[in-house]
Order: structure tokens, then sequence, then C-alpha cells
């Protein structure tokens, strides 16, 4: 009994000695409970929708007032011009757009009858269906507010359009979503174990004294990962195009580029991630819970970003993925040019030279 009790007592000093091993233990399950907790809802809210209202009369504005009294939506702006509202989506900036034709309150109170076209950037089909079911119940409640208040029964028929997606496709958000999930999976969790690897072997200081210099060591182990990932790349696009008839709108070169670019990002986590990791496990350990989770939850591929609180909203700009899934959408969907991504093309950039230069500086470090 006193051998089993002292073999327990050797464990927790184990467990407690590890810094890495009590995160795991403790600081996952809290997280995965903030994170599920916060973000896993469908409700979409204080989505940026812009109106363009040629009427100008008591009816829009009452309706209008109605949507910006509503939690759900955030009015950005008033458009003076329906032909502005393509180059509002393409920036990204907004979800949805709501017009009102000219004489809205006269055909509404002489004809009896008037038309309001909403349309919603269905890229993300999720967020456009409930957003447009949003906006069809706030205009039949203002219906029937007038209906309750007047004896000639009043009709308002919403015309919805969905910009992007018209058929409603699920593969539109299903395969950017997946292609910044697989490239960064393969770049940082092979990576880390692959140099991780030559740790444990003993071989990295074999490679350390050759002639080699310690970043030509590195950029030999980035090389397969790079092609692998293009490989990748172009798999999914083939596949997308052949099976799933989901064309690429934009430049094939500018996504192969931006590709390029998160590959390079990626990479220089998995090294990061190596250098801090004793073991393969360890390695595989971190790179998942790096790479899974927040590409699944703060990435805005499966749970819309502006649902959550405000500090998740603020930690998700540090995940690359959820720039790279921006990226793509905009490229393969709307068929953006560099101009409609060049902020996220920004933000990518800053965060490989940052990443990688802490990698190397760390990797001297170490060799010294």
């Amino acid at each position: 009994m006193k051998q089993l009790l002292t073999f327990i007592r050797k464990e927790f000093y184990h467990v407690f000695r590890d810094r890495k091993t009590l995160l795991m233990l403790f600081g996952l399950p809290i997280a995965q409970i903030i994170l599920f907790g916060f973000a896993l809802t469908n409700e979409i809210k204080n989505a940026q929708i812009v109106v363009s209202d040629y009427s100008k009369d008591i009816a829009t504005t009452q309706i209008i007032n109605k949507i910006e009294a509503s939690q759900y939506f955030d009015v950005a702006k008033s458009l003076p011009s329906h032909k502005q509202i393509e180059a509002a989506f393409k920036e990204g900036k907004i979800k949805m757009a709501v017009i009102f034709p000219e004489n809205f309150y006269y055909d509404l109170t002489h004809q009896n009858k008037a038309q309001i076209q909403i349309i919603a950037d269905a890229s993300d089909i999720n967020a456009a269906t409930t957003l447009t079911n949003y906006v069809t119940a706030i205009v039949m409640d203002y219906q029937l507010q007038l209906v309750k208040s007047g004896t000639i029964p009043l009709q308002i028929v919403p015309e919805i359009r969905m910009l992007y997606n018209p058929e409603m496709k699920g593969e539109f958000v299903f395969i950017p979503g997946m292609m910044s999930m697989i490239m960064l999976l393969i770049c940082v969790m092979m990576t880390s174990i692959s140099i991780v690897r030559e740790k444990e072997l003993g071989t990295m200081e074999v490679l350390l004294v050759s002639p080699f210099q310690p970043l030509m060591v590195i950029f030999s182990k980035f090389v397969p990962y790079v092609i692998v990932s293009l490989i990748n790349v172009t798999s999914i696009l083939l596949l997308s195009w052949l099976l799933l008839h989901l064309p690429v709108k934009g430049s094939i070169l500018l996504l192969y580029a931006e590709s390029l670019l998160f590959i390079f990002t990626s990479l220089a986590l998995g090294l990061l991630i190596s250098i801090n990791s004793k073991t393969q496990q360890t390695a595989m350990f971190i790179s998942l819970g790096v790479t899974m989770l927040p590409t699944i939850i703060l990435s805005g591929f499966m749970f819309p970003i502006e649902n959550m609180p405000i500090p998740l909203q603020v930690i998700s700009n540090i995940v690359p993925s959820k720039w790279f899934y921006i990226i793509v959408r905009s490229i393969m969907i709307k068929g953006a040019g560099f101009s409609a991504i060049w902020k996220q093309t920004l933000i990518l950039f800053g965060m490989m030279v940052i990443i990688l230069g802490i990698s190397l500086k760390r990797f001297k470090i170490r060799l010294a």
C-alpha cells in the first residue's frame, strides 16, 4: 500500500512539473467550455447592412427605424444608388442590402401593394437565409400594424435576391473553409512533427554541425510541405470544379499567390511549435489545438463571428485561417480582385513575418 501511494505521488509530481500537461488538463477544457458556450449559436446579431431608399417617405423611414432598432442588424450606411451595392458586397463589409423603390408609400396606400428588394450575400448561405428571414419578419410586423390601424388591407411584398449563390449551395461555404483547414493542418502538424522527430532521433545535431546553415536546414524542411500543400490546393479546386460545379470566378494566379502566403504562415507556425516541443506527441497535440479548434470556431467557417462576444471577436483576429477564409471566399465566389482583399493579405503577411521572426530567434537561442 505504501509503495502504491509512493507511485501515485510520483505521478502527481510529473503532472504538476510539466506546464504543458497542466495546460492540456485544465486550460483546454476551460477554453472549450467558454468557446462552445458562447460561439455555438445559429442566431445572427449586429449584421452589417446597407439601405438604398429611393422613396424617403414615412413608410420607408418607419421600416428602416424598425430594422435599426432590431438587435440583429446594424445599418452601416445609406446608399444614394443601388449601383454602389455591388462594390459594398465585394469589400466584404456588409451581409445584406435593402432597397426601397420610388413612391413606396404611394403604392402602398393607393394600390394596396408595395415591394421591397432584399439582396443577401449568399456566399454564406446560413447567414443569408437567417438574415432574409429576419428582415421579412420585420416587414410583416410593420404590415400587420398598418392593417390593424386601417380599414384597407395593405400588402408589402419583399423581393429576395441571393447574390453570388442564388441556388444556396452549401459547397460555396464548405470549399473555402476546407481549404484553410486542410492546408493549416498539413503545414503546421507535419512541419512540427518532422522537426521534433529529428531532435528525438538525434539527427538534428548532426544536421546542425554539418556545413549546412541552420536556415538551410529549416528551408529544406519547408519545401516538401509547400509542394504538398500546393498539390492539395490544386486537387481541391479540380474536385470542386468537376464534381461540385464550383468554378473560380476570380483570378487563379491570385488565389495561388494567396494560398502560398497562407502556406508560409502555417509553416512558420509549425516551426514555432516544433522549437517549443520535445516530443512528437506534444507537437501533434499542440498543432491540433492551434489549428482545429480555432479554425472551426473562430474563422467564421461554421459560426458567424458577429454572434460572439467582443473578446472572442478580438481573439479571432489572430487566427490566420479567418483571414484566408475571407480571401478564398472573395476570390472564388465573389470574383473579387486584389483591391478587395489587400487588407487581409497584409494581415497574413504580417503574421508570417512575426511568427517566422520569433521562430528563427528562438531557434538560434536553442542552438546557443
